[in-house]
This record gives C-alpha cells, structure tokens and sequence, in this order.
C-alpha cells in the first residue's frame, strides 16, 4: 500500500509586524536616551556605594585626567522654552567672556582678544581645558582638529592651569573660570551650586592626590564649598 503524502505547508511568516515594533522600540530609545557627553580622556571613578544622581543641567562639571589634566564642562538650563531660562550654548558664551574680562584686568600687557566665529565655536563646545594664551587657536581650529589636540595629554597647551592661590585678587585661571560660571547671571546655576548640585568633580583613580587636592582648596577658596564628587556604583558587599 504506498504512503499518503502530507500535503507540505508553507513555512512563511510575516515579519512586516514586528519589523514595525522593532522600528518603534529603536526611535522611541534614541529619542529617550541620554548621550554621554564626549569628553577628551577616559576616566576610571573611585567606587562607591552612593546612589545620588549628577544632574544634567544646570551643572560645571570639572574633570581631572590621571595625567593631572584639568576640564570644564558647562550645562545650562533644560528648558529653553521660556524667556527665564539659559540655553547652554548661551551660558557658555557669557560665562566666555566673563571669563576673558576677568583674565585681561589681570593680564593688561596681554590680553586675550576673540572674535564673534571663536566666540561662537565656545558656545558649541561641550568640555574644554586649554590656558586663555591658547584659548584663540584653539577656537580657530576645525573640530577634527580641537579633539586631536585636547587629547593629547602630553602637549603643555593642554589642561586648565591650577596652582594652591589664596590670593583673591590674583586669581589663578581655574578659579578664573569657576567664578565666572558663578557670575554669569544664570539664577537657577547660581542657586544650584549653592545648594551644592551645581559642581560636580570627576577625576581618575590614579589621578595625583596633589592635582585633586589643588581643586577642592581651589574651590573651597572661591567659598564653593557644596560639591559632588562623581563615583563609579558597587554594592556594599564589594
């Protein structure tokens, strides 16, 4: 007696809808997500077991490499819908010149001088860390070039310059920067490093202790004395 053959059934599936989930799920987590920042070195944090958040806004985050390197980076208001609010780009702009003002009462015999393009390469800049003398050719260069040069740790052009000054009326160009981030006439900053959530520190785990130490005093000189330290997350049982 021969054998019955099984009719053989089609083994298409349909993928059209879950190809439109999948679209869906990706747009909706790039249009959620927080990008990292990108910043001119990789820092490895000390651990800790703290859960507390660095905002995103309204925020001088200071960085140190483990070469002793120092950064700046600035974020302004989330919002800016409104007429109260600062965008980051121009806080950035008026703590620049700010900055510039303070620098040039200081230096009279050589004052740093920019134009509106470097102004506005500033603005558009997420970290920067070059002393005010190099300040101008490094805003003049392409951003191809701005990150080859600020990730070169051993270039001496690289890094804000920080010393152990006390002298208030001779600032240092770190303290330079950090009271002119202080002043730039952004309430919600001002208030938010008041409170203590306006600064946040970042350095490597093998940076100097004498580069962190230099920062904190720094700090603490300018009577910034409310600030975080970032860390890296672990459990208590590590």
């Amino acid at each position: 007696m021969g054998k019955v053959k099984m009719k053989r059934k089609s083994t298409l599936i349909d993928m059209t809808a879950m190809s439109d989930v999948t679209v869906l799920l990706l747009t909706f987590f790039m249009l959620t997500s927080t990008f990292l920042q990108k910043e001119p070195v990789t820092v490895l944090t000390p651990s800790s077991v703290s859960e507390q958040k660095v905002p995103t806004a309204n925020l001088a985050s200071v960085l140190v490499s483990p070469e002793g390197k120092i950064f700046i980076s600035i974020a302004g208001d989330a919002d800016k819908d409104t007429k109260d609010t600062w965008g980051s780009e121009a806080l950035r702009k008026t703590i620049l010149d700010e900055a510039v003002t303070l620098y040039n009462k200081q230096h009279p015999s050589n004052p740093v001088q920019l134009t509106v393009a470097q102004r506005d390469a500033f603005s558009k800049i997420n970290m920067f860390g070059v002393p005010f003398k190099v300040l101008p050719q490094f805003l003049s260069m392409s951003q191809t070039d701005q990150d080859k040069f600020i990730t070169n740790m051993a270039n001496e052009g690289v890094g804000i310059p920080i010393n152990d000054n006390k002298d208030m009326d001779r600032l240092n160009e770190f303290q330079i920067w950090m009271r002119a981030i202080y002043n730039s006439g952004n309430d919600n900053l001002q208030k938010a490093m008041k409170k203590g959530e306006g600064i946040a520190v970042k350095a490597d785990k093998d940076t100097p202790y004498t580069t962190v130490h230099d920062v904190l005093d720094n700090l603490q000189t300018l009577k910034m004395n409310r600030f975080s330290i970032m860390t890296a997350l672990k459990t208590e049982q590590e």
